[in-house]
């Protein structure tokens, strides 16, 4: 039930509407709440606001708040359109998400419907002595605090259709899902043992990509009815009900029905993917980038170089981060695969090396990237150096016209120098 409510929480909060409607609701108490000043001992030590002064400054308030609302969603609707455009379309999740734009417009509404409530209660008389001098503190902090967040909002949409803004934005979700699975390897569950004897499989009920699995669910039911749930398919996996999404060994008689239902409700499953638990999304997210900075209409090879040191810096993270040592296994009935490196790698750096094989620069960045990661302590890490190092230049040699510039790629290659080894 708690990653159940984490989940739906997570979702919610990146619903555009969701802040909006929260500060609304406050806003709301806020501009009644006033009247409960009124009769108490703060009669005798406030002092006396004229209702002009306490009617002038909401009006003010609800006037201005509703053309600066609309200005805003216009303004944060080209910039959303702008990052799709230059990016990639995967990316809008994480756009429209961004904390600054969707606090702003939380505050530019709710100071407007704050304006209305709290003009529509003093004209009927609702607020006395206190209650005015309260609401009257209450607009002149909603006044601070537009300015505030209009002078920091003003400096977020100048750079949110950015390209390079994009770019962090997704770095930042994929890392977070790499240290995740770099800390709990298995998610806190076994590793998937290969050698286990032929099992039951269990299809997937809808066709979608999996975007979360819920193991305290799958442990729940599998202790419940002594079997054991061998997870075959991971968040970012699309399926159907012809794939499998886990294996199960059953010691007793079992009703099928009843474990194919049960065991995907676990599974949750959506029509897109999500960066949340799947570093794959994110790797081909930049990498879509990448191939559209190379496309021929564009042509700017400075985005895919960036890019190319984005994913380096992210393979960097296997030197940085190492399971933790008190892990635990709290799903022993559950049993997960490890992340495949391998797959990772090719989704970084393929479609680069397919679509700027005939650029040297591009080539060039991609090579001393392999070089880096070829250092890395991690075997598979420099294995795959080796291989995507042969697999780019064996395409820059299909792809470039200049002798020169395939000689100069040769001398730099990382296969070229452990050629001998």
């Amino acid at each position: 039930m708690k990653n159940k409510l984490t989940l739906f929480w997570s979702k919610l909060k990146q619903r555009l509407w969701f802040r909006p409607a929260l500060f609304c609701a406050a806003a709301i108490v806020l501009a009644l709440i006033a009247s409960e000043a009124d009769g108490t001992f703060l009669d005798d030590l406030v002092p006396e606001i004229k209702m002009e002064s306490v009617k002038w400054l909401l009006d003010t308030i609800a006037s201005s708040m509703l053309v600066i609302s609309i200005f805003a969603v216009t303004s944060m609707l080209s910039a959303f359109s702008a990052a799709q455009n230059a990016a990639t379309p995967r990316s809008f999740k994480l756009v429209i998400a961004d904390d600054v734009s969707q606090n702003a417009l939380s505050v530019f509404i709710s100071a407007f419907i704050f304006g209305i409530v709290a003009s529509v209660a003093i004209n009927n008389g609702y607020f006395g002595k206190s209650g005015r001098f309260i609401l009257f503190l209450f607009a002149l902090v909603f006044f601070a605090l537009i300015i505030l967040v209009f002078l920091r909002w003003v400096d977020r949409i100048s750079r949110l259709g950015r390209l390079e803004h994009t770019i962090h934005k997704i770095e930042e979700a994929t890392s977070i899902a790499i240290i995740e699975r770099l800390k709990y390897p298995y998610l806190k569950a076994k590793p998937y043992d290969n050698n286990q004897p032929p099992s039951t499989a269990v299809f997937s009920n809808v066709t979608g990509y999996i975007q979360s699995i819920n193991f305290q669910k799958l442990q729940a039911f599998a202790e419940k009815r002594e079997l054991t749930i061998r997870i075959n398919s991971m968040p970012g996996r699309f399926v159907n009900p012809g794939t499998p999404i886990a294996f199960i060994n059953i010691d007793g008689p079992l009703e099928r029905k009843e474990v194919n239902q049960a065991i995907n409700k676990g599974f949750s499953i959506g029509k897109t993917r999500d960066f949340d638990s799947d570093p794959r999304f994110g790797l081909i997210a930049l990498s879509e980038i990448a191939s559209r900075a190379l496309s021929t209409g564009i042509n700017d090879p400075g985005t895919a170089i960036q890019i190319i040191g984005t994913n380096e810096r992210l393979f960097y993270l296997w030197d940085q981060y190492s399971p933790e040592s008190d892990e635990r296994v709290k799903y022993d009935r559950i049993e997960v695969p490890k992340l495949n490196l391998e797959d990772l790698f090719e989704d970084s750096f393929r479609a680069v090396a397919r679509d700027g094989a005939g650029n040297i620069e591009v080539m060039l960045k991609m090579q001393k990237a392999f070089h880096s990661l070829h250092l890395m302590k991690n075997r598979i890490i420099r294995e795959a150096s080796l291989k995507h190092s042969k697999g780019a230049f064996s395409r820059a040699e299909q792809s470039m016209a200049s002798p020169e510039d395939i000689e100069l790629l040769r001398k730099s290659a990382l296969f070229s120098e452990n050629s001998g080894s």
